[in-house]
Order: structure tokens, then sequence, then C-alpha cells
């Protein structure tokens, strides 16, 4: 079997787009090869039977991956990427799920003429719920581009942008959010606690309200405001929160300033 994808790097975002695409059929075992320094994590991603080496020398040497994907921290990628120089006839194409990092950054270590792709992913991919978030260089083809949304749908939902520099607004909204959303439920804990619920039960009804109102907002098909309408009785017990809540735009105010903090922080990291 032909291998299509060779994964740089298989620590906990690796392995599980590893396993979401096994589990998928999106792709199979054979298809694969993983390069992973660590053993302990190269052993763990053997189990699922898929090869595996210790480093991109070790692979076979008449190998063209369709795409080469790498899953390893920003701090280390260039290091990482000179050692894939070897696929950068512009037969191979390349993701890379390292935040912050440039296409130019792999431009100028592999070469103009080779497609390249940069993703933000978010935390939530680990199960198959994530946000993922593409921008390619002029290389990368329909079909390439159609191949890895393929992939990585098995993490969760897909977008595409055109303008690389919007990158920093993807970190600031879906890259950040879930860390918003955890401070969310860890406050709605804590209201709950005040108001007198145990402490075990005030997490429960927390963490499975947003659970659930976020999974009732995506598969209802209805607007957001249209979902807060019909939970909103004139005068109620919601009508009396939201009055706190959306008075003088208070969540809409500091979750504006929150984004832009992220962004603009998100600009700075990558100069």
């Amino acid at each position: 079997m032909t291998i299509k994808v060779v994964l740089a790097g298989c620590g906990n975002m690796g392995y599980a787009m590893l396993a979401g695409w096994l589990q998928s059929a999106k792709l199979y075992p054979g298809e694969v090869f993983v390069v992973e320094p660590n053993a302990e994590l190269r052993h763990r991603a053997e189990t699922l039977g898929v090869a595996a080496a210790g480093a991109v020398s070790e692979a076979p040497g008449d190998l063209v991956p369709t795409l080469v994907i790498f899953a390893v921290k920003p701090q280390v990628i260039r290091d990482v990427v000179e050692g894939y120089r070897r696929f950068s006839d512009g037969r191979t194409a390349f993701l890379s799920v390292a935040a912050g990092t440039p296409i130019a950054a792999f431009e100028e270590i592999l070469g103009k003429k080779v497609p390249i792709i940069r993703c933000m992913p978010n935390t939530p991919a680990a199960i198959g719920k994530g946000m993922m978030v593409v921008v390619g260089n002029a290389r990368v083809s329909a079909d390439t581009r159609a191949f890895v949304d393929d992939l990585l749908s098995a993490s969760g939902k897909v977008a595409g942008i055109d303008d690389e520099g919007l990158m920093d607004a993807v970190t600031a909204v879906s890259g950040s959010g879930p860390a918003y959303i955890f401070h969310f439920i860890e406050c709605l804990t804590a209201a709950g606690e005040k108001a007198g619920l145990p402490s075990p039960t005030a997490k429960l009804l927390a963490m499975q309200t947003v659970y659930g109102a976020a999974a009732l907002a995506a598969e209802s098909g209805e607007d957001p405001a249209r979902l807060r309408e019909q939970v909103t009785s004139p005068n109620g017990t919601t009508a009396a929160a939201l009055s706190v809540l959306m008075g003088e735009d208070r969540l809409k105010t500091l979750l504006t300033e929150a984004v832009e903090a992220a962004r603009n922080r998100s600009v700075e990291l990558g100069k």
C-alpha cells in the first residue's frame, strides 16, 4: 500500500489526528508513516498499526508522500522542517499545525515551489470536536486542498481563509477560544456554589449546560440570537440574568476586548 501521509510528531495532537483518520477510514494504517523521536510516543502510534521511525532519515528512500504534516511545537518547527527538504521537489504538499509559524517560514526552508498549508486547530480537535482553519500558498491545488480538508474533518469542522493575515483573528477566536469557555464554566460553577449548590452539582450543571447549549446551537440550524429569545420569557428569570450580561453590552464589550488582546498578542508573537 502506498504511503500517502508522513506525520512528523505524534504527541497529543498528532496522535489524536492519526487516530481520527484511522477510525474514520479516511486513511488506512499502511498509508501513514509516523516520525516521532520519543520512543514511548512512537510505540503508542505503532499500536494503531502504522509504521513509525525515530527520524525522517529512517523513512524509505523512494518515499514520495502526498502530504507531510508537521504536528510539533512551534519552538522546534524550523529545525524539524530542515529534515524534510528531501520532499521539496513539488510532488509533496506540506501541512503545519504549529501555531504562529507563517507560510513564509516554510517557504524559506523548503522553497517557494512547494505547496504549503497552514492550519490553526484548537484543543477540542483531540476528541473530534475541533475547529480547524486553513490557508495555503499559491502552489496548493484544488485536489490537495480537498484531500487536506477531508483529513482534517476527522477532527472537527474545517474552514478556509484566503488572507493569512486573518490567522491572528482566528487564533484569538477559535484557537484561544476554548480557554474562554473553560473560564466561563469555572465562573458559572462558582456562581452556582455561591447560590447554595454543592460544588459537584454546580460543576455538573455548568458543564452540561454549556455543552448542551453549544450542541443545540450547532444542530438546530437556528441563529443563536433566536435560540436566546426562545429561552427568555418576558420578565422571567432568564430575562433578569440577561439584563446583567447584556446591559450596556457588558459581555459583548468584554469578549471584544479579550479577542482584540489575543489578536494583538498573536501579531506580536508573529514578528
